[in-house]
């Protein structure tokens, strides 16, 4: 069972995800250059709004100063364990196959322990790696040379169910392969439906209190921006997700949430330049028992606006078509589908009640055939 998204995006002059020159993101698509919006972008931004709709014990964070958090729990459930905190966990995730090493970021975390990548690892899981660590401190546990059990209790912690998060996103650690977590969703690359002309922002700033006779700039930059109607297309696969989180009700309540992140959040690139808040023009859920099908082939001919349609006017309604024929052609009709933004659309608060019932109604009749 998959759950795809599909969304039309007006977005105005805007520098969402910046490339290595500062410049947003493009990419060529049927021959003709498109803004772009890198999954990674906007999966960032999708994690940020979960923190507004699900509790937080249900979500992971995703950091290097792992050793640090740890430590800083030790100590609060022990705090006679305060001087040998640090230690003690930088020796459990050793135990574990995460190496540590000395921070030489700037601030007051300089030389402090941290992970040599990004961890993405849940708060539950944070607290149980803490109790364990008091646990062996208490009982003389040898942790320069750790047994195969002691390997197999602290590996077990990233085993079984999964913070929401983690589990629709995945985590990977190069160096412990089996704490790594298939992600049960995909994001795909936002891509403007319309042909797009990088342009650039020259600006000078003044100095307030400048003499009279001093009329040249303080400072003077540019900044690259484009203005574009974008595609965005994600989905979940229901049944991967439910292997990872063992409850109905919170499989259902993990793919409204994948569904109004997806909707509501905005990468905050350059936001306070551009102020590009905007809502999608349109949204389209489908729920379907085949396979996830992305439907932006229907914009391998960039959209053009006519005397009659605007851009995001005509991508509607080459999206509408594109996912009628399809799901003709090939047999692959939705299970159950909404919209927002249609003739026939419903509004959000009744397309996640609805895609909520028909989540669990799906997962209790696989169940119980």
């Amino acid at each position: 069972m998959f759950v795809d998204i599909y969304a039309i995006q007006n977005v105005p002059p805007s520098n969402i995800n910046r490339d290595d020159t500062g410049s947003p993101k493009t990419a060529y698509y049927g021959g003709s250059l498109r803004a772009r919006v890198s999954s990674q972008a906007w999966k960032k931004a999708m994690r940020d709004s979960f923190r507004k709709v699900l509790p937080e014990e249900k979500l992971g964070v995703r950091t290097k100063l792992v050793p640090g958090e740890i430590s800083d729990r030790i100590c609060v459930k022990d705090p006679d364990l305060k001087d040998s905190s640090d230690e003690l966990a930088a020796s459990l995730l050793k135990i574990i196959g995460i190496k540590t090493q000395s921070s030489t970021r700037a601030g007051s975390q300089q030389g402090n322990d941290e992970t040599g990548y990004l961890v993405f690892i849940s708060e539950r899981e944070l607290d149980k790696l803490a109790d364990l660590a008091v646990q062996w401190a208490h009982e003389g546990a040898d942790w320069k040379k750790p047994d195969t059990e002691m390997k197999k209790v602290a590996k077990d912690i990233f085993h079984g169910t999964q913070a929401i998060d983690i589990a629709l996103f995945g985590r990977m650690l190069a160096d412990a392969p089996d704490l790594n977590v298939d992600a049960a969703s995909q994001v795909a690359h936002a891509i403007s439906v319309d042909t797009v002309r990088q342009e650039a922002d020259y600006f000078t700033a003044l100095d307030d209190l400048a003499n009279d006779d001093n009329a040249g700039a303080a400072m003077i930059d540019s900044t690259g921006f484009n203005a574009s109607t974008l595609y965005r297309y994600a989905n979940v696969n229901v049944d991967s997700l439910a292997d990872q989180i063992d409850d109905n009700e919170a499989v259902a309540d993990a793919v409204v949430a994948f569904v109004e992140a997806f909707v509501r959040s905005m990468p905050s690139g350059k936001q306070n330049s551009f102020a590009n808040h905007t809502l999608p023009e349109v949204v389209i859920v489908s729920l379907r028992k085949d396979q996830p099908i992305n439907m932006v082939s229907a914009f391998e001919k960039p959209v053009r606006a006519d005397a009659d349609h605007s851009v995001s006017e005509n991508a509607v309604e080459l999206l509408t078509k594109k996912i009628e024929k399809v799901e003709k052609d090939y047999d692959v009709k939705a299970k159950h589908s909404w919209s927002i933004g249609t003739e026939t659309g419903t509004t959000l608060e009744k397309l996640k009640q609805d895609l909520h019932n028909a989540v669990l109604d799906s997962l209790k009749a696989g169940q119980e055939a």
